[in-house]
């Protein structure tokens, strides 16, 4: 497999996580360095893995998996992209508020948008590719697009506000919807 192709496939995998980082960019407002390394570094971490244990776990996993991967995906963006949408409309009660790239909901993030990867990697396996070069380019493709990502979430936050992180968690239910719509209809 060439590495256009293994690039094109990196960019295929890494709009999700792209898209999630703007969402989250423009929840947060503020970015600060250690936050856009984390997300960055996860969301590259689970990108590069994914196809790895897709890999290893070969054809019989896959037909497993590939019944209900989007169910799992759909839930983890709905679960977190309700959540902002909820702590946005309930206003400032003097806590403070949840940070996506912390915790549960980086865990969260990090699976749901790294799910299409273990069917990649599946799908190396299956082709007899070797795994290591394109898990590598992915995950590195994924963790630089983060990155932009929230930079540019951040500003567009700036802009917009408090309707940014309800915006955000449309954002991310949406990406749940049309991975289960993807699966599902063939879309």
């Amino acid at each position: 497999m060439n590495l256009l192709v293994v690039f094109g496939i990196a960019l295929g995998l890494a709009m999700d996580a792209f898209s999630v980082a703007v969402a989250t960019g423009g929840a947060l407002g503020v970015v600060a360095k250690r936050q856009t390394f984390r997300l960055s570094f996860h969301f590259g971490l689970f990108q590069f893995m994914m196809p790895i244990i897709g890999w290893l776990a070969g054809v019989a996993v896959e037909s497993l998996i590939q019944d209900f991967d989007h169910w799992i995906a759909f839930a983890l963006l709905g679960y977190v992209g309700g959540k902002m949408i909820y702590e946005s409309v309930m206003g400032d009660d003097g806590e403070p508020k949840g940070d996506p790239t912390r915790g549960m909901s980086l865990v969260a993030l990090s699976v749901a948008t790294s799910i299409d990867a273990l069917a990649v990697g599946l799908s190396l396996g299956l082709l007899g590719v070797d795994v290591f070069v394109p898990a590598v380019i992915i995950g590195v493709v994924a963790a630089t697009l983060t990155g932009i990502g929230l930079q540019i979430g951040r500003y567009a936050g700036l802009w917009l506000g408090p309707w940014m992180e309800r915006v955000g968690g449309i954002v991310l239910i949406g990406i749940g919807v049309k991975i289960v719509l993807e699966h599902t209809l063939g879309l």
